[in-house]
């Protein structure tokens, strides 16, 4: 008897990929248009999506959420991708780092507290560790926490955060010790209204643009003792963690842009006739799609590994780190390809290739660009070397 093929998908993701199908074209796809060029954030959408579980899908169900493991998720974000990429984006960011911190940070009492309203997405999250002139040079943060009696006073800033303005609740991390010490940064839970926390500027972006990008700004922002997550001095090391889930979640949403972009060349070249012919049938569209085809397998068998590994609660540094770096750079090649085989069409936005060229970019950037994910994982090739 054949073996099955390798990481084959379940009952469990193929009723989620078809339940995440169903939604998206209800409720997405007729308005992804009109949303992209107002560049706005449909709240809406996420509130239905936290009915469906889709908001707490690593949540276990005693805390209100789905249960599930990597798998269903990368699931659920590569087929909201396919739909519009930055819908999977935030709920990768509100899944992956907001809840997830939490979920893997925090006491009985901060999880009971906080978690079923994120799985529910009664509550959105955000997450915040870039700054405006540090970026991935996380030790040099100029946002500071100083403690106070039982309580921590928080100043300085945050930007290019999803749900930096529309989010319910965000995980900050904030220097508590020496410029430069590892641990000298520590996670707090900061909700929306409290005295000292605002939103500063939206960005407007080249793509995702249904995504919410924005600041948040601390101006003596008064958080109590208990909103600590983990130990003081952690919270860097606690990010890091937190972005090896991460990076599993910027990697499949790469898929999914990859395998939209690559189903509507595909459907279009074979409908698309010159000489008589299915422009499929030319050697030079036939190659492209090819190329495709194999760079979009390799991605999620990439993918599917670090998913697996991460169900199994193993260390995914280095595997992770692959995964998103091939897989986002398949997901600009094969937009890009899409985009010459749609031809003067690709360039125009009644075609969606146009939209996952745009989108595509931000892949290899968000989660650390393509440079930082090549430098994690050279590092984990020298440990196991010596």
């Amino acid at each position: 008897m054949d073996s099955p093929p390798l990481f084959a998908e379940t009952e469990n993701q193929e009723m989620i990929a078809q339940t995440v199908r169903d939604f998206a074209k209800k409720h997405i796809t007729p308005f992804r248009d009109k949303w992209d060029d107002e560049q706005y954030f449909p709240i809406e959408v996420f509130k239905k999506l936290g009915e469906l579980g889709i908001m707490g899908m690593l949540v276990p169900d005693y805390y209100g959420g789905a249960g599930f493991g990597y798998f269903e998720y990368v699931t659920a974000i590569a087929e909201l991708a396919k739909a519009d990429p930055s819908i999977a984006l935030s709920m990768a960011a509100h899944n992956s780092l907001c809840t997830n911190h939490i979920l893997l940070f925090g006491n009985e009492s901060q999880k009971a507290r906080w978690l079923p309203k994120l799985a529910t997405c009664e509550y959105l999250g955000a997450w915040g560790l870039t700054e405006p002139n540090t970026g991935s040079d996380a030790g040099n943060m100029r946002t500071v926490a100083v403690k106070d009696g039982n309580e921590w006073i928080i100043n300085g800033a945050k930007n290019f955060i999803t749900h930096g303005k529309s989010g319910d609740i965000a995980v900050v991390i904030a220097r508590t010790g020496a410029v430069g010490d590892s641990h000298g940064m520590t996670a707090f839970v900061v909700e929306r209204g409290t005295k000292g926390f605002s939103a500063g500027k939206k960005e407007n972006k080249l793509g995702m643009r249904l995504s919410e990008t924005a600041e948040m700004v601390f101006t003596d922002c008064r958080i109590p003792e208990e909103n600590v997550l983990g130990e003081v001095g952690e919270g860097f090391i606690q990010s890091m963690k937190v972005l090896e889930g991460g990076r599993i979640s910027i990697a499949a949403l790469s898929l999914g842009i990859a395998e939209g972009a690559y189903e509507a060349a595909l459907a279009y070249a074979q409908e698309r006739h010159q000489f008589n012919k299915p422009i499929a049938s030319f050697q030079a569209i036939a190659f492209k799609l090819a190329d495709m085809a194999t760079e979009i397998d390799a991605a999620k068998l990439l993918i599917y590994r670090a998913a697996d590994m991460k169900n199994k609660g193993m260390k995914v540094n280095r595997e992770s780190a692959m995964a998103k770096y091939y897989a986002s750079e398949v997901a600009c090649k094969v937009a890009n390809e899409a985009v010459q085989i749609f031809g003067g069409y690709g360039y125009c936005k009644d075609f969606p290739v146009e939209k996952y060229y745009r989108d595509a970019k931000l892949c290899t950037i968000g989660e650390g660009t393509s440079e930082i994910q090549k430098l994690v994982i050279s590092r984990e090739l020298m440990k196991k070397s010596k």
